[in-house]
């Protein structure tokens, strides 16, 4: 019984090896740009989360286009027929009209807490 379960195990062993060896090559990684083309000024800048970006438009003026111009890059709009009721800061992209969806952001950005940045 060992015998034919110590041959089982051999064949099968041998079965995938085979199939290794039958498999296609992997296709090389894309080659990286050389590096004196890089043109990079210093470490860069961790990316901002949502939240940071949202609180940063809180900084431009109330009730203007910049200050929607800066949510939408954030979280840009798409528009939908029928946009219900904004549950979240990203339902607030499928708004269609401008001043309702600056109130929108408005409300949720409003509500993010403030940390110190010590």
């Amino acid at each position: 019984m060992k015998k034919l379960l110590a041959l089982i195990v051999v064949l099968f062993a041998s079965a995938a090896m085979a199939q290794q060896d039958n498999a296609p090559p992997a296709a090389p990684a894309p080659a990286k740009p050389p590096a004196h083309h890089a043109k990079s000024k210093g470490p860069a800048a961790p990316a901002k989360s949502l939240a940071e970006k949202l609180l940063a438009c809180l900084d431009i003026d109330d009730q203007t286009k910049d200050r929607l111009d800066c949510y939408d890059a954030a979280v840009p709009p798409k528009p939908k027929a029928k946009a219900g009721p904004a549950n979240g800061v990203m339902d607030c992209r499928f708004v269609k009209e401008e001043d309702e969806r600056l109130t929108c952001f408005n409300g949720f950005a409003e509500k993010i807490p403030k940390f110190s940045s010590r």
